[in-house]
């Protein structure tokens, strides 16, 4: 017999987020705690980590819904999977609960030589949307804390002026020694959108997530096949639950890349099946947290640590928000670290 209980918690950012779907000062996450009625003072925490606007449980019955798991909590976890299909978050944080239940509810989710300090996590440093001047701020700042691989958010400003950002960096630093990313979150047309990436080709970016609004499977195929640039898919995932729509959706676009953010693509697991249907297409990937407090992003990185992907990956520390529980993760040069207890 298991006890499952909730906890909302509002984040508050230190500064306000912008992305091309809008500016963001604050969002919500649910901490779902799991224990066993035969041994209470073992603890399993997951989090429901919801983004306004682009998670499929950001729905007026989402803290209902999350009740109904806490109160058939012994009916719902033999087949978690099946019963919240349609909800990714939830589903998510149950599988992270589960898995810190598993492993005597400490916050290891996934034990490896990461857990024990004995490895790092190459990530990329994500560079907000902002103005011009906000944008070169964030950018020295990466730039002074080591990082060699950065993320540009684009899309939000005139793209003139994100390009001429673009550019000023790649005068200082060749593709060898600073690998740029940008993320368009679906901000372009299929008309306009061969015209960006062949500027961006010229610069030497190394990959574009999402040029173009989700759901545009034939133009997007199109663009794929035609880029000078890799294309990876990210909005482009949410949504698809089912095996053979994702089948059909990468087999028809055949992207370069995908990227997961596992709050979003429904957990561990399910991220892990994203993967082979990847590979099956010869596509790369990589993982993304999605803005979750330092629980989730805690149990993505230990995830992520066990995948062995050498690229870098867009992870971070959770130190956007002022009111984030403390984490044993730490970002040094550019590379992700945990903490082990005696650090």
């Amino acid at each position: 017999m298991y006890k499952a209980t909730l906890h909302p918690h509002q984040l508050i950012f230190h500064h306000p987020g912008g992305t091309s779907r809008g500016v963001l000062s604050t969002k919500m996450s649910y901490y779902l705690h799991i224990s066993k009625e035969a041994a209470p003072e073992v603890t399993g925490r997951g989090e429901c980590s919801i983004l306004p606007g682009l998670s499929p449980d950001d729905r007026p019955d989402l803290e209902e819904k999350l009740q109904w798991c806490c109160q058939n909590i012994d009916a719902l976890i033999p087949d978690f999977h099946k019963h919240l299909k349609d909800w990714p978050a939830i589903r998510f944080a149950v599988e992270m609960a589960l898995a810190d239940l598993h492993h005597g509810g400490r916050g290891i989710y996934y034990p490896s030589d990461f857990t024990m300090g004995q490895k790092e996590i190459p990530i990329n440093g994500l560079i907000w949307m902002g103005n011009t001047d906000e944008m070169k701020r964030r950018i020295e700042e990466k730039l002074e804390e080591g990082f060699n691989c950065l993320k540009l958010k684009i899309g939000a400003l005139d793209f003139d002026s994100e390009i001429q950002l673009i550019k000023s960096l790649r005068k200082r630093f060749n593709p060898q020694t600073l690998e740029l990313r940008v993320d368009a979150n679906g901000a372009f047309s299929p008309r306009k959108a061969p015209g960006v990436l062949d500027q961006l080709a010229r610069l030497s970016i190394h990959s574009i997530e999402q040029p173009l609004k989700a759901g545009q499977w034939k133009e997007m195929a199109q663009l794929c096949a035609t880029t000078p640039i890799p294309i990876a898919l990210d909005e482009e995932l949410i949504g698809l639950q089912d095996e053979n729509t994702r089948k059909e959706m990468i087999t028809s676009i055949r992207p370069q890349y995908i990227i997961l953010k596992p709050s979003l693509t429904g957990g561990f697991s399910s991220s892990e099946k994203w993967i082979k249907q990847a590979e099956s297409v010869d596509a790369g990937w990589w993982i993304t947290s999605a803005l979750e407090a330092n629980i989730g992003l805690n149990a993505i990185a230990q995830w992520t640590a066990t995948l062995n992907n050498p690229m870098p990956q867009g992870l971070g520390t959770g130190q956007v928000f002022t009111n984030n529980l403390d984490s044993p993760l730490v970002v040094e040069h550019g590379k992700l670290r945990h903490r082990t207890p005696s650090a």
